[in-house]
């Protein structure tokens, strides 16, 4: 059947107030921009807890599902076909011919579901259902009812129009990107930081992203393949800035001057500074890591503990407590997982030691980044004011 509109359908947006209103435009915005590459010049209006996509011509209802199944605040998403209420005899004409264009076996057990939103129409929702069910029967005589656990569930909304439907598509759910802030991931080439770059942007939050460049210890394909990672995240993210920082400088004087069991922790408290002060300048207000408890040694909670002491906002670790098979599947629910396992090594790898210090002591790493005062002030100034920037999309 060639469907010419979709019925979107959100959950959560639903529990706002007197700002809902703000959520339902957001993610008719996002909605436009994922079904803009899409053949079939799409409207998209919102009506009393609806939002409708309807095409001026044909279009392939698989891509335009697959485009919606990357727009957060999407909970269902219907191929419908709506119809003028031209009295009930029509409409049950019109449900027959919707069941015959898109069952073509007619063996199926069946519920209809009807929601009368306009209260004028002159038959109430159990009138409507025991009608049209009785129409279905004798029209189609090998169907049968069943109100438990039926094959089909026919949906009629009567509306200003009515809506006819039987197929909900799950949608990724979620809150619209662009309505709870901004915020600032620091994007590795390895599996957890993109699944967690994902779970945030799934609340609605602005993702930007920074990555920590080595060269020539990390080779140009290990920054391509980054590049890559935030690309697949921006395909539900949205257009995600990406702050490229070249971080050899640092880690080589880190490593001249301080215990190389340390050099994990201190590293990774570098990174951080600087990741918040680039989140700063972009008026972010909070961190975004891939950390896991106990995955690394730099992920016990000890260690967690010395690299948050350097930062002033919020850090959020969406992932903290996920083992690495349920990141893995998300990262292959997402599609970054095969990108993630190329084998092009980090920043973090090239420069870890042989037995980093699991449970730092935080006056020690304060006494062993005194070393480092005569210069890295301004080596972290230069780092920041250097990073290239890019958007990916």
């Amino acid at each position: 059947m060639n469907y010419q509109s979709l019925l979107i359908k959100y959950a959560e947006i639903g529990c706002k107030g007197k700002n809902r209103y703000l959520f339902e435009d957001a993610l008719v915005k996002q909605i436009r921009f994922a079904l803009k590459p899409i053949e079939g010049s799409f409207l998209v209006t919102k009506e009393s807890g609806r939002i409708y996509a309807n095409a001026e011509k044909d279009f392939d209802l698989d891509d335009a599902v697959e485009a919606l199944q990357r727009v957060f605040g999407i909970s269902g998403i219907c191929p419908m076909v709506q119809v003028e209420d031209r009295g009930f005899e029509d409409l049950k004409k019109q449900v027959l011919l919707y069941l015959d264009q898109v069952y073509p076996k007619k063996d199926f057990t069946f519920k209809v579901n009807a929601r009368r939103a306009n209260k004028q129409y002159p038959m109430n929702s159990e009138e409507i259902n025991r009608e049209l069910g009785a129409a279905i029967l004798e029209a189609y005589p090998h169907t049968s009812v069943d109100v438990h656990h039926p094959e089909v569930m026919l949906h009629v909304e009567i509306r200003s129009r009515i809506n006819l439907y039987s197929q909900v598509i799950p949608g990724p759910g979620g809150m619209p990107v662009g309505t709870n802030g901004r915020a600032m991931l620091l994007l590795s080439g390895g599996i957890d930081s993109p699944v967690a770059g994902y779970m945030i942007a799934k609340r609605g939050v602005v993702v930007e992203a920074v990555y920590f460049h080595a060269p020539p210890y990390t080779s140009d394909r290990a920054k391509e393949k980054v590049v890559d990672l935030a690309r697949l995240v921006s395909r539900y993210a949205g257009p995600l800035k990406l702050h490229i920082v070249n971080f050899t400088d640092i880690q080589l004087y880190i490593y001249d001057q301080c215990p190389h069991e340390e050099l994990t922790i201190i590293m990774r408290r570098y990174m951080m500074r600087i990741a918040q002060a680039i989140a700063e300048k972009e008026k972010c207000q909070a961190l975004i890591t891939g950390e896991s408890i106990g995955q690394v040694a730099s992920q016990t909670v000890q260690s967690l503990a010395a690299t948050n002491e350097v930062c002033t906002m919020p850090v959020f670790r969406p992932v903290i407590g996920f083992d690495k098979q349920e990141i893995v599947d998300i990262s292959e629910k997402i599609g970054t997982f095969e990108t993630s396992i190329q084998p092009f090594e980090d920043c973090c790898t090239i420069f870890v030691a042989k037995h980093p210090v699991t449970k730092p002591n935080i006056n020690m790493i304060h006494h062993s980044e005194e070393k480092l005062a005569e210069k890295i002030d301004e080596m972290v100034k230069t780092a920041i004011e250097s990073a290239e920037v890019m958007v990916c999309q």
